[in-house]
């Protein structure tokens, strides 16, 4: 039969619909996904050069409704297949990563059964070797293989005649490793920030977070195990933290830190206990955001400053890498405040790791690669996007400076924000939504270029759209529009440091675009 799993590949991930339930129709189910993790073990056989026989591969999901049935297909599909499987059942992607890292797990691969923040309908897969996540390419190979039979048709694995012994299955549970794993760097962490910042004032090493407050918001994801597996066991008081049961339904609300109502819920929460910080994850607790004892949102361009923070006194003038919405203000204080040097580069988190990595490979150090999202890989942490190390940092600092009696509000005290933000989507219609998205963003440039756009001036270098600042002082402000990465959208972000200033300058935008008929910029309205 013929396949087409094309439509699934978005970027470095697979994602697919796994259930009817919102009315979709299903375009990932159980054979899908077990083909698609065969074509992975293809991959890690001619990329890696793993040999089929011995070859492990650790198997997890987060906590979508459509999770359990969807391992089960991978690993019985890879069993049949002679492949030995880890079934670590309900993991983080971060965790699934390390079990490549982990000598005890010794993966040559890793499957995580997740779609991120997307509806409770969806999921996919994401896949890490021993060198990381996977790049776009890798994706479109693996898909290649996944349809092709007479490649599968090679199975079983090993060298091992059809009708073989299936390969191993094994339990293990992940997420009780990776969480004694955060636990030591805790420790660690607290007891050298202790001897460094209070002249070595006592405290229980077992202990480290006792007399510390955290609220964590797992929004119902899989990253409740923070709360009781990293923080609780080392004294901290986790008890006004909230939404810790796994339900892949998502009922309080999504799990994205992106998400205004998820930052909400964390931040009142955080208010009402008066706790010392709370911590929010996504589903599969690749990316994190934070309150700070103050119920100050750190998030988007704050929780930027906060991860730079963390590490510049040990990595001075080191290049943070970021996404392309950052602000001017985060720039001023990654650059002045702490001494670093700031690349703003593209969108997309394997983008701004690949660029982070491309730099040290130059020369450059670069020890942090972060999106607005919540994405950060440290060099230290094998540049892997991870929203529990983020906050494992996070917490370390925060404990230390409670010591000292200061809130973790006190490292972003240099932070300005803009006065006024806002995001638009603004949709495209016909079938070359690309081309029409990249004719508007050469037009944009030219016109600003050419100086006929009074007042407006191009920010250079720019990777990504067109980036133009409004230099008026009754605005004051910038404007980002790109092409999304996946959908026929684009995206216009804008700050400005005066109150109306959004206002302003999209009532120049709007004229502009006006000869762009397949550009609905209703939404600017």
């Amino acid at each position: 039969m013929g396949y087409d799993y094309a439509k699934l590949q978005n970027g470095s991930d697979i994602r697919g619909v796994a259930s009817d339930a919102l009315g979709n129709k299903v375009n990932l189910d159980s054979e899908t996904a077990g083909r698609l993790a065969k074509g992975f073990c293809y991959l890690l056989n001619v990329r890696d050069g793993v040999p089929f026989e011995g070859m492990t591969v650790a198997v997890g999901r987060d906590s979508r409704v459509t999770g359990p049935d969807l391992q089960a297909s991978v690993c019985e599909a890879l069993s049949a297949s002679g492949i030995k499987v880890l079934d670590c059942g309900m993991a983080s992607t971060p965790a699934m990563f390390m079990s490549t890292v982990f000598p005890e797990y010794d993966a040559d691969g890793a499957i995580m059964i997740t779609a991120s923040h997307m509806p409770m309908d969806r999921n996919g897969l994401k896949f890490f070797g021993r060198g990381g996540g996977l790049e776009k390419s890798d994706i479109t190979d693996i898909i290649n293989f996944a349809e092709s039979d007479s490649i599968l048709g090679r199975l079983p694995f090993g060298g091992a005649a059809k009708g073989s012994a299936a390969g191993p299955v094994e339990k293990r549970d992940l997420i009780d490793t990776y969480s004694a794993h955060l636990r030591g760097i805790i420790r660690d962490g607290v007891c050298a920030g202790m001897a460094d910042a209070t002249e070595g004032a006592a405290f229980d090493p077992e202990k480290p977070l006792a007399g510390l407050s955290v609220t964590v918001d797992a929004g119902n994801g899989a990253g409740g195990f923070y709360a009781g597996k990293v923080l609780e066991p080392l004294g901290a008081d986790v008890s006004t933290s909230q939404f810790l049961e796994p339900d892949g339904t998502f009922p309080n609300h999504i799990p994205n830190p992106e998400k205004r109502e998820a930052m909400e819920s964390i931040r009142d929460a955080v208010k009402a206990a008066g706790t010392d910080l709370g911590i929010i994850f996504d589903t599969d607790v690749d990316r994190a955001s934070a309150v700070d004892e103050t119920g100050r949102e750190i998030a988007h361009n704050g929780i930027v400053a906060m991860a730079a923070a963390l590490i510049a006194d040990k990595h001075p003038g080191t290049t943070v890498v970021t996404d392309s919405v950052t602000s001017r203000m985060l720039t001023e204080y990654l650059e002045k405040d702490l001494g670093l040097k700031h690349l703003r580069y593209k969108r997309g988190y394997r983008n701004v790791i690949g660029k982070s990595i491309e730099l040290n490979d130059r020369g450059i150090d670069s020890e942090l690669a972060i999106e607005t999202s919540g994405h950060a890989a440290y060099r230290g942490n094998y540049f892997l996007d991870d929203g529990a190390y983020l906050a494992t940092l996070i917490v370390i600092r925060a404990a230390v400076l409670k010591a000292q009696e200061l809130g973790i509000s006190s490292i972003l005290a240099g932070l300005k924000e803009a006065a006024e933000s806002k995001e638009v989507r603004l949709p495209i219609s016909g079938e070359n939504f690309s081309e029409t998205g990249d004719r508007m963003i050469s037009y944009l440039t030219e016109l600003v270029r050419s100086g006929n756009l009074k007042g407006c001036t191009l920010e250079e270098p720019n990777y990504e759209g067109v980036r133009i600042n409004f230099n008026a002082p009754q605005i004051n402000g910038w404007m980002l529009l790109r092409k999304s990465l996946h959908d026929p959208i684009i995206p216009v972000n804008m700050e400005a440091d005066v109150p109306g200033g959004c206002e302003a300058m999209t009532r120049v935008l709007l004229p502009l675009l006006a000869g762009f008929s397949e550009i609905d910029t209703s939404g600017l309205l």
